[in-house]
């Protein structure tokens, strides 16, 4: 069948009644958490993950992908409206966001975020659906060898390109690494790191690690920080952008689809970066650089396009590899391993419904989130005044219930609270605890895949280096490895 078939059968999955539903929810929810501090899209879609054990593989990551790319909008609404940025990917946007609202144009920079969040959307959807099935059939080719390199380039790169401390992300991956191995041993059948325990015979469950992480651990370190704010809320003049404002920003907004779009196929690229990056970018290329900060929409225009793309593009290694980009797609990886489906270059033949009917979701969530994004600011902005002791109320029992649903068994409990305040701590002392999560997912794919490799090599490691593209992703790793270094010597040496 060819693609244009392919993709009309999505669209019949993705129409279904059904289907329909879970993205107009996941839309919504996805909005709802990116405007509230404190939660994000991967403890949402955490929460999430015991009710995607009860309905249909492919309506629920319809519903996860739904909530993850709603998110990267909602943080901008606070973001622009009270210099509260919901979303970490919507940090950059308060600089010149908020600046706008004060001049009277928040409805110009909400509006300009909306459509800069669709056209980086599609063209992101886009490159999905014909790319996608193209890496699929390359990636056919991929044996024991490419995937061990290819496990050990995401780990790296997600440590390496942290927005945080390098050593400590480093730590952090090493943990999950160390995580990773307890269990059962495949190969020789012994038991590792369990202590006696039989309940870790079979290994850490990964939704109890998830949610402790990012559920419990999250709401800890929320309340334990909780500062009670006045917001002045800026009134909407206009809902839309002017001719002016769009001319502006027609730039910026190509910019950002096509660098977010790039940034969020690489392993560590997440919609945080890509937001960072299309505002450097942005600024740099301007003829006027001094306008930023003073509420040029330029800065709004091309951080939300990009944030968005990336959002939809880091789909492509996920659903192609196997292989997670960054902490959102480690858990929606989870819920498909709920759902017994493994993503890889076999899924577009052995589940196409799934496929085909996640990205044709994201045309139909696109253009929700593009209907949705202005009538609902007054209600997402109410939603700043919940307390944070009923959201923590709520957020815990739902995190304990959702484990033992899945579950039943008291001890996945205990593992969650332990890893809510190892998350807690985490953040306390300024580990990120994403890196852990990736390399917790990441772990046993790497060790099964080098373990193999060093049979298929009679233990020779050379062997890595003469397959060409294991080869080629060890020189992408060794640069990745060394780039951070030489760009520090030149920018010392700039500054002399």
């Amino acid at each position: 069948m060819d693609i244009f078939g392919s993709i009309a059968d999505g669209f019949a999955v993705a129409l279904a009644p059904r289907n329909l539903l879970w993205v107009f929810v996941g839309v919504l929810v996805g909005m709802i958490i990116g405007v509230m501090p404190g939660l994000g899209p991967v403890p949402t879609i955490t929460l999430l993950l015991p009710l995607t054990y009860e309905i249909p593989p492919d309506s629920a990551i319809i519903l996860l992908a739904g909530v993850y790319y709603g998110a990267m909008y909602g943080g901008t609404i606070t973001s622009v409206l009270l210099k509260l940025p919901g979303e970490a990917a919507s940090v950059v946007t308060v600089i010149d966001g908020y600046q706008m609202a004060r001049q009277g144009r928040a409805g110009s920079a909400l509006g300009i975020a909306a459509i800069g969040s669709f056209i980086g959307g599609t063209v992101s959807i886009l490159g999905l659906t014909f790319g996608a099935p193209l890496l699929a059939r390359y990636a056919l080719n991929f044996g024991p060898p490419e995937y061990t390199v290819l496990a050990m380039l995401g780990i790296l790169l997600v440590a390496t390109m942290t927005t945080g401390s390098t050593v400590k992300a480093i730590i952090a991956a090493a943990a999950g690494l160390l995580l990773a191995a307890i269990g059962l041993d495949q190969f020789v059948g012994v038991e590792r790191f369990t202590g006696g325990v039989l309940e870790l015979s079979d290994g850490l469950d990964f939704v109890a690690v998830a949610m402790g992480l990012f559920g419990l651990g999250e709401i800890f370190y929320a309340l334990d920080h909780r500062v009670r704010q006045r917001f002045t809320q800026v009134r909407l003049a206009t809902k839309w952008p002017s001719r002016q404002d769009l001319h502006d920003s027609r730039g910026a907004i190509t910019r950002g689809s096509f660098l977010g779009f790039v940034l969020g196929i690489l392993p560590g690229g997440s919609g945080t970066l890509s937001s960072m990056a299309s505002y450097a970018l942005e600024r740099r290329v301007s003829k006027t650089p001094e306008r930023f900060g003073k509420g040029a929409i330029e800065g709004v225009a091309g951080p939300e396009t990009a944030n968005n793309a990336a959002a939809t593009s880091s789909f492509i290694p996920l659903l192609t590899l196997g292989i997670p980009t960054n902490p959102v797609m480690a858990v929606i990886l989870g819920g498909l391993m709920l759902q017994g489906i493994a993503p890889g270059p076999r899924l577009i033949t052995e589940n196409p419904a799934v496929f085909w009917g996640v990205i044709d979701s994201m045309y139909i969530g696109n253009v929700l989130l593009l209907i949705m994004s202005i009538p609902l600011v007054g209600l997402f902005v109410k939603l700043i005044s919940v307390r944070e002791s009923i959201l923590a109320s709520v957020v815990i029992a739902v995190v304990m219930l959702g484990t033992y649903t899945i579950s039943n068994t008291v001890f996945d409990m205990w593992i969650v609270i332990g890893f809510g305040v190892l998350g807690y701590l985490m953040k306390k002392t300024g580990f990120d605890p994403g890196p852990l999560l990736l390399a917790f997912v990441l772990g046993s794919v790497l060790e099964e895949s080098l373990r193999r490799s060093l049979r298929m090599f009679d233990g020779d490691f050379a062997g890595f280096v003469t397959r060409p593209i294991s080869g080629t992703l060890i020189v992408i790793m060794g640069i990745a490895i060394i780039a951070p270094f030489v760009l520090k010597r030149l920018r010392r040496a700039a500054e002399k």
